[in-house]
C-alpha cells in the first residue's frame, strides 16, 4: 500500500517524473516529494497537478546537504535526476559526472543513512559498452550503486537500478522532432536510416520502476525487454499517420553514437533471470577477493549474445504505427 508512503522522485520535473506522479496518484500514494533544481518548472508542475499530496524542494544533487534535507522520512526514492543529452554530455564530461556519478552517490549515501526502504536508480541502454560520456557516466552510476549494494544487508536499504532503451515522446527524442517537422513541412531528418533503437512508451518505464521497488535485492538491475526498429521504419510509420509526404534527408551518425544499442551485455546475461517482460540481472557477487577477478573465468560466456536493438523483436511499419497509437502526445496531435 503506497497510502501511508512517502516518496521522493529527484529530477521529478522531468518527462519521467512527470509519468510517476501520475501513476503515484493514480495508486493513491500519500505523499510525493519533487526534488530539482529548475524553479518555473517547478512552478509549472505545481499549477498544473493543484495537490497537496505534492511538496516542491528545490536543490541539487550535487550539493549533498541539499539531498540529506530532503530525505528525512522518506520511505522509497526514484532516483531519475541526470544529465541526458549526448552531445552536452560530450562537450561538458566533467558536468556529467558531477551530476550522474557524485550526484547518485549524494542521493545513495543520504537515502541509506535516513533508513529509506528502497532507492531504485535509473540508467540508459548507452551505459553498455558505453563510446559516449553520458553513457559513460551512466554506466559508473550503476557501479556506484552496486559497490554501495554490496556493503548493506537485506534489511537495510536496498539499492537497484533500471535500465532501458528510447523512451517514445520523452523531452529530446526524435518523435517530437518529427512531428514539428511534419507539421511546418520540412525534411525529416534522420541520421542512418537503418539504425536501430528499442522503442518504449513512458508508462512502461514508469512500471519498470515499480516493478523493480516490489521485486529488488540488493544490487539488483532490471531490464524492460523492448522491440525495435530502424530509423526508416519509424520515420515511414510517422508519414503514414500523419499522412505526410515529406522529404527525408540523411545527415549521418553523430558524434556519440552507435548504429545499435544493448540492454545486457553477454555477461550480464550469465547472470539474469526471465521474470517475463522483465530480466533481473543479479548484482556482481565477486568481493575484494580480486583473486575473483584475474583467475576465475566463465567458459559459457562466449555462447551467448548481447540483447541488443539489432536481434530483439523488430517490428514492422505497422506495428510501429499501433505503437505509436499508444501514446497520448501522438493522439493529440492526430485529433483523435
Amino acid at each position: 500500500m503506497l497510502s501511508d508512503k512517502t516518496i521522493l522522485i529527484t529530477g521529478g520535473t522531468g518527462s519521467f517524473g512527470r509519468a510517476m506522479v501520475d501513476h503515484l496518484r493514480a495508486r493513491g500514494c500519500g505523499a510525493i516529494r519533487i526534488f530539482s533544481r529548475d524553479e518555473a518548472k517547478q512552478d509549472a508542475m505545481r499549477n498544473d497537478y493543484a495537490d497537496p499530496r505534492l511538496a516542491f524542494h528545490i536543490g541539487d544533487v550535487r550539493d549533498a546537504a541539499s539531498v540529506r534535507r530532503v530525505m528525512k522520512g522518506v520511505d522509497m526514492v526514484f532516483h531519475a535526476a541526470a544529465l541526458k543529452q549526448v552531445p552536452s554530455c560530450e562537450f561538458f564530461p566533467m558536468e556529467a559526472v558531477r551530476t550522474n556519478v557524485e550526484g547518485s552517490r549524494h542521493v545513495i549515501d543520504a537515502a541509506v543513512d535516513a533508513g529509506v526502504k528502497s532507492v531504485v536508480c535509473l540508467s540508459t541502454d548507452k551505459a553498455v559498452y558505453p563510446v559516449n560520456a553520458m553513457g559513460m557516466t551512466k554506466a559508473l552510476m550503476e557501479k556506484v550503486a552496486q559497490a554501495s549494494a554490496r556493503n548493506l544487508g537485506e534489511d537495510e536499504t536496498h539499492v537497484s537500478c533500471v535500465r532501458y532503451g528510447n523512451v517514445m515522446y520523452s523531452r529530446g527524442s526524435v518523435i517530437p522532432l518529427f512531428v514539428r517537422q511534419i507539421k511546418s513541412g520540412k525534411p525529416l531528418t534522420v541520421t542512418e536510416p537503418q539504425m536501430t533503437r528499442f522503442l518504449m512508451p513512458l508508462t512502461q518505464a514508469v512500471d519498470l520502476v515499480e516493478f523493480a521497488f516490489s521485486h529488488a535485492r540488493q544490487g539488483d538491475l532490471f531490464v524492460r525487454k523492448a522491440p525495435a526498429c530502424t530509423i526508416a521504419t519509424l520515420v515511414e510509420a510517422m508519414k503514414n499517420l500523419f499522412n505526410a509526404d515529406n522529404k527525408v534527408r540523411a545527415i549521418g551518425i553523430r558524434h556519440g553514437e552507435k548504429m545499435y544499442e544493448a540492454l545486457a551485455s553477454r555477461e550480464e546475461l550469465r547472470r539474469s533471470e526471465d521474470m517475463g517482460d522483465y530480466l533481473r540481472v543479479s548484482m556482481d557477487g565477486r568481493d575484494l577477493n580480486y583473486e575473483k577477478f584475474f583467475s576465475e573465468g566463465d567458459p559459457e560466456e562466449t555462447s551467448l549474445e548481447d540483447y541488443t536493438s539489432d536481434n530483439t523483436e523488430r517490428l514492422s511499419v505497422k506495428g510501429v504505427e499501433e505503437l505509436l497509437l499508444t501514446l497520448p502526445e501522438i493522439r493529440a496531435e492526430l485529433g483523435r
